[in-house]
C-alpha cells in the first residue's frame, strides 16, 4: 500500500476554494483507501471535481420541489380525463450506497378543478430524485407530492430503473430493473380506473 499524504496540493483549483476543506479532504481520504494516490497528476483536480459533481447530484435538497405545482390553470374547457406525462428520465443516487439510479417516471392524473403545465410534473420528478434515495420513497413523494398540491381525483405514478448498487457491486447483475408504483384517490378506489391508466402509461 503506497504511504500518501493527504495534505492540499499546493497548486490547488481555485474553483475549490468555495468548498470546504474537509470536503476535499474526505475525497483524497477515499482515494488514497482505495488504493491510489491523490497527489498524482491526473487525481489533482478529483476532490473538487466530486465536491461539485455531489451538490449538483443532490441539488434537490435545495428546493421543495411542490413549489413547481403554484402556477395552476382552472380553465379547463371541460376536459375532465387523465393526463399523462410518460418515460420522463431521471437519475439519482442510493442512499445506501451512493451508487447510481438511473430510470424513467410515468406520472397520470385525474384533474380535479386545476391543471398544471406538463414540464412541472417533471420537475417535481427531479426534485425528489436529486437527492439521497430509495425508489420506493420517491415514487411516494412525487404521488404525494401532486396529489397534496393540486388536489387531483387520483394520481398514479411508476418508476422503473436500474440501481449501480446491484449492477456494478454485490450480486453484480446488469439488466434487471426494478418497478415502484403509487396510486392514490380514485385509482386506488376503482379497479376499472387503475386498468385504464396504467393501460394508457404502456404498463
Amino acid at each position: 500500500m503506497l504511504q500518501q499524504s493527504l495534505a492540499p496540493s499546493s497548486e490547488a483549483n481555485p474553483r475549490d476554494r468555495a468548498i470546504p476543506q474537509s470536503v476535499l479532504d474526505a475525497v483524497r481520504t477515499l482515494i488514497a483507501w482505495a488504493g491510489d494516490d491523490p497527489e498524482r497528476e491526473g487525481l489533482l483536480d478529483t476532490p473538487g471535481r466530486v465536491a461539485r459533481a455531489w451538490k449538483e447530484y443532490c441539488a434537490g435538497y435545495d428546493e421543495d420541489p411542490r413549489k413547481h405545482l403554484g402556477r395552476q390553470f382552472h380553465e379547463l374547457g371541460g376536459y375532465d380525463e387523465i393526463v399523462i406525462l410518460r418515460d420522463i428520465p431521471f437519475h439519482s443516487h442510493c442512499e445506501h450506497h451512493l451508487a447510481p439510479i438511473t430510470g424513467k417516471a410515468s406520472i397520470a392524473y385525474l384533474p380535479g378543478k386545476a391543471v398544471v403545465g406538463i414540464s412541472k410534473l417533471a420537475r417535481v420528478l427531479h426534485g425528489y430524485a436529486r437527492r439521497l434515495q430509495i425508489q420506493e420513497r420517491l415514487t411516494a413523494e412525487v404521488a404525494e407530492a401532486i396529489w397534496k398540491g393540486i388536489e387531483p381525483r387520483g394520481v398514479v405514478v411508476v418508476i422503473e430503473a436500474q440501481h449501480g448498487c446491484m449492477t456494478g457491486r454485490g450480486v453484480r447483475t446488469p439488466g434487471v430493473g426494478m418497478t415502484t408504483s403509487a396510486v392514490l384517490g380514485c385509482f386506488l378506489e376503482d379497479a376499472a380506473s387503475r386498468r385504464e391508466v396504467l393501460a394508457l402509461m404502456g404498463k
